[in-house]
């Protein structure tokens, strides 16, 4: 698949050898932890072929894709208690990348291994470290995500597949005002309401925090199906990006009861992780998780409010995957930007400079 070279206003699009596909020195989303169980998990990640499993410790361990005696994926293999096995010939390696073990061989020889990837296990998220210097121990912990560990909110998720840009799912994450569009029969509700919305966008260093308020309104049908309104509400909508993933906090109280601005507001809360992580420059994973605090029935609500989040996100897929294949159609042709492109410009910018290397 041809990249598309749509230019994005106000944001360079400019490609020479002091440039990175994507930015490094990141940790990225590589899964949930629940993704990997008793079978080894392989994921195509910034164009790195990654095997994932747990080590008879229960560690989360990645390694590169490939068998170092005839490159069978290794993710074709089995998982056992001192490490992973390649499903061609046997051979054996631990969670550092040696192979300890050569069927029908005594002798394992030195340079018998593969590359390991430094992973991360924080709050259930399995982050990966992609470095300028691939040698190079992470210069930073992953970030923390207490929302699935603190005890307050219920919680599940997935991962999704994009046959598109990883940006253009921020663009998508970033600019809620197409709810009232796409998403009417879940988290929508009047189209108007959505694209006239107050919102406050600033940047500092490499985030972006939106925040949009939305008095006085209908609730849409996913709040009104988890949470006892008892008619209009106040509703916020709380977005923070940063280069690997974002994070958005929405819900609702009843009109006037409370104020959006209080951190320690009540109503009905979804609090969404979002790890955008590029497959390529063309295709991405998308790893998400849903939060919530129903009053009563929990596992009846938390079941609406993933199965409508995964609804959600079924339409927006359809919608970006259209929207690239469309990209790639038209060539070169400049976007018109509008008001509510003030975030996802702001994050272009943001990995546009992240991608600069040193010269």
């Amino acid at each position: 698949m041809r990249k598309s070279t749509m230019h994005i206003p106000g944001v360079s699009d400019t490609t020479d050898e002091t440039r990175t596909p994507f930015p490094l020195d990141q940790w990225y989303v590589a899964a949930l932890s629940k993704e990997l169980t008793d079978k080894p998990l392989g994921r195509t990640l910034l164009c790195n072929k990654v095997v994932m499993f747990r080590d008879g410790q229960g560690d989360a361990c990645a390694l590169e894709d490939r068998c170092c005696h005839r490159a069978l994926p290794l993710s074709s293999g089995t998982v056992e208690a001192c490490g992973i096995r390649c499903g061609y010939h046997g051979m054996l390696y631990n969670g550092q990348g040696q192979c300890l073990e050569i069927p029908g061989q005594d002798i394992v020889p030195p340079r018998a291994k593969v590359k390991k990837y430094y992973v991360q296990e924080k709050d259930s998220i399995i982050w990966i470290w992609f470095g300028s210097d691939e040698a190079a121990e992470p210069s930073h912990s992953a970030p923390d995500y207490a929302i699935h560990s603190s005890g307050d909110y219920i919680w599940d998720g997935a991962a999704y597949y994009y046959e598109a840009p990883y940006q253009l799912i921020h663009d998508n994450l970033l600019d809620l005002s197409h709810l009232g569009y796409v998403h009417l029969q879940t988290i929508g509700g009047d189209a108007k309401t959505h694209m006239n919305a107050e919102m406050n966008v600033t940047a500092e260093a490499d985030s972006v925090r939106v925040v949009r308020h939305m008095p006085n309104s209908t609730p849409p049908p996913t709040y009104t199906a988890a949470y006892p309104f008892s008619g209009l509400i106040d509703r916020w909508q709380e977005i923070e990006f940063h280069p690997n993933h974002l994070r958005i906090w929405t819900g609702a109280v009843d009109a006037g009861s409370e104020e959006v601005n209080d951190p320690a507001r009540g109503g009905f809360h979804m609090r969404g992780f979002h790890g955008v992580t590029p497959e390529t420059e063309s295709t991405a994973h998308y790893i998400w998780t849903i939060a919530t605090n129903p009053e009563s029935n929990h596992e009846e609500v938390l079941k609406k409010v993933v199965a409508q989040t995964a609804l959600t996100f079924d339409e927006d897929k359809v919608v970006i995957e259209s929207q690239y294949a469309n990209m790639l159609s038209f060539g070169e042709t400049p976007f018109i930007s509008i008001h509510v492109d003030a975030a996802p410009n702001r994050a272009r910018r943001i990995i546009d400079r992240l991608r600069t290397t040193a010269e």
